[in-house]
């Protein structure tokens, strides 16, 4: 017992008990704050850390961002330019052609200023023509492709001899009259003798089969070496090689019916 004891300077039991009192309660209060302030330290690094990560975080978007953006600019002025250089070039292209087509005449007076009139090439014009009368003409004649040979037949709706599809083609297209007869459509003043080598859309090919006068059948030269013929009784008009042996036998010559002087 506490009571027993002989203390120095006699030390009442209240102080005693009142220091231990004190002591226990510092020593309680010590272990109970560490955990607390530990924990709070950590809590506030934990905090220091997230604003840390949020703001690279944040850094980063900005500069995602801000590369998107110069890439998307670059890629725009990429494309614009692109699409400048294109329209140029077009542009210039269309003004090349359009000189090509153009021809500038001047006339000049005394005592006035030269006066010059703009206008197309005339060559340029007359070839425009020649080139749409030729697809008129190939659209009459592939339209009849598969329909029956009749002699002296002129009219889609009952067929075609050889020089009746050449006159049906072309009765409208020219200045002059289509002759009625193969001989004579090779002796037309009208039309121009063309080189084998030489041939066009829309050529007359001429050819002798039987010996009668200086041709005796004739076709239209359709390119790539072949020609449309209404061949004889029995077969239907058809689109033939010039290569074929039987042709290049009977082969007399070509001529050119229309011309920037003979279409109308």
């Amino acid at each position: 017992m506490i009571d027993d004891l002989h203390l120095p300077g006699d030390w009442p039991v209240a102080r005693i008990n009142k220091i231990s009192i004190t002591l226990c309660a510092l020593l309680f209060t010590t272990l109970s704050f560490t955990p607390v302030a530990n924990a709070s330290q950590q809590a506030r690094h934990s905090a220091v850390q997230k604003t840390h990560l949020a703001k690279v975080t944040e850094r980063k978007k900005k500069t995602t961002s801000k590369n998107e953006k110069k890439k998307t600019t670059a890629q725009t002025k990429r494309t614009a330019s692109s699409k400048t250089k294109t329209t140029h070039t077009t542009s210039r292209k269309a003004q090349q052609t359009a000189a090509n087509l153009v021809t500038e005449k001047c006339t000049a007076r005394k005592g006035h200023k030269t006066k010059c009139v703009k206008g197309m090439k005339v060559a340029e014009v007359h070839k425009v023509r020649v080139q749409k009368a030729q697809k008129t003409a190939m659209n009459k004649l592939m339209g009849q492709i598969g329909k029956p040979y009749r002699w002296g037949g002129t009219s889609p709706r009952t067929g075609f001899d050889c020089s009746g599809l050449v006159y049906y083609a072309y009765k409208d297209l020219v200045k002059f009259r289509i002759p009625r007869t193969a001989n004579e459509m090779y002796h037309l003043r009208d039309a121009s003798p063309v080189d084998r080598g030489e041939l066009e859309n829309g050529d007359l090919v001429f050819f002798r089969t039987q010996g009668r006068g200086t041709a005796d059948h004739v076709g239209v030269y359709v390119g790539n070496g072949k020609f449309i013929q209404s061949p004889r009784s029995g077969q239907d008009i058809q689109i033939t090689s010039l290569s074929e042996d039987y042709w290049v036998r009977h082969y007399v010559g070509a001529r050119r019916v229309m011309t920037p002087k003979t279409i109308r």
